[in-house]
């Protein structure tokens, strides 16, 4: 069986989370597996038509009060009991703020391996053999597993969705026997900034700017071009971060988030390798930079060589245009 863990926020089940889903549903086919999921909460199984949708053919509920807001030790008290019971053979997460919290912590309980942050799963004689960039993204190192369950966190907007089943399974409902000693560590209140909407990792296309915008105001033009683009986000390489320009959730890299949107668009970024080990993974890269010799041009799919501030007017003007029709 895969069991996969489904994070929920504002009510939904994370996109993320469905990534992981539908790519357990498609390595399960070949192995010939059950996929169920697991959700924790309080009132939350109306989210299991979702799951079913996705590939799960059974939803575990763990349901109890303490589980209403995100705890690393109760979710992975409440994740134990039902791997304990149910045995599945490959646990899937998305690698997501969450799962790489948690991840670990219930590998640890369990005693067995974890592979993080993988952009490649595939089924080999019956195991899982995972791939996962290494060494801030210069290289790729394949992993099998030893022990089991095979655990996995799965890198967000590189697995596709499968299209949706019209199909029911089966809802579990467990009440989880959870004491208040078992909950250790709690989030009691998301505090979102104000005007961002959708998080980097989970953006189609990300806007990002370097030192090459000269200052905080004209990050303005990026969530410009953000406001025209769907399912987009602007993004900020550390240098822009660490001038306080804008805010460090913004930032891309190794000491920032990882992300793999469809487009990547980089105004300004000159391209450090800890900045590239963040984005390199996007499906086409587009850069614009007035110093040809930019390390951002050996990633870049296309690339602009100009000043950011002249090519960015008429581009934007250019996609209200081709999205008004």
């Amino acid at each position: 069986m895969f069991l996969v863990f489904l994070e929920i926020r504002d009510g939904k089940i994370k996109k993320s989370s469905l990534e992981a889903l539908s790519e357990a549903k498609r390595r399960a086919d070949e192995m010939s597996m059950d996929v169920a999921a697991a959700i924790a909460g309080h009132n939350i199984e109306a989210l299991a038509g979702e799951a079913f949708c996705y590939g799960a053919s059974k939803v575990f509920v763990l349901e109890n009060t303490l589980l209403s807001h995100y705890s690393p030790s109760g979710f992975a008290f409440a994740l134990k009991s039902l791997i304990d019971e149910v045995n599945p053979t490959v646990i899937l997460f998305s690698a997501t703020a969450m799962g790489k919290d948690l991840a670990p912590r219930l590998a640890a309980s369990l005693g067995v391996s974890l592979a993080t942050d993988c952009i490649k799963m595939t089924a080999n004689g019956g195991k899982l053999e995972v791939v996962r960039p290494i060494y801030a993204g210069k290289a790729f190192a394949t992993f099998s597993f030893k022990s089991s369950p095979q655990m996995v966190s799965l890198r967000p907007n590189v697995f596709p969705l499968i299209d949706p089943l019209d199909t029911q399974g089966e809802t579990v409902k467990k009440d989880v026997v959870l004491a208040e000693d078992n909950v250790r560590d709690q989030v009691v209140e998301l505090l979102k900034a104000e005007g961002v909407a959708l998080d980097v990792t989970e953006a189609e296309i990300v806007v990002s700017g370097g030192r090459g915008m000269k200052g905080p105001e004209n990050f303005d033009l990026l969530r410009d071009l953000t406001s025209i683009l769907p399912h987009s986000a602007v993004g900020a390489s550390r240098s822009a971060v660490d001038a306080g320009w804008i805010d460090h959730q913004h930032q891309v890299g190794q000491t920032g988030k990882t992300v793999s949107p469809n487009i990547y668009l980089a105004f300004g970024v000159s391209g450090a390798i800890q900045h590239l080990a963040g984005m390199s993974s996007s499906k086409v890269i587009v850069a614009v930079n007035k110093d040809p010799e930019a390390p951002i041009f050996r990633v870049a799919d296309f690339g602009v060589i100009g000043d950011l501030f002249q090519v960015i007017p008429p581009l934007k003007e250019e996609l209200k245009k081709l999205l008004a029709e």
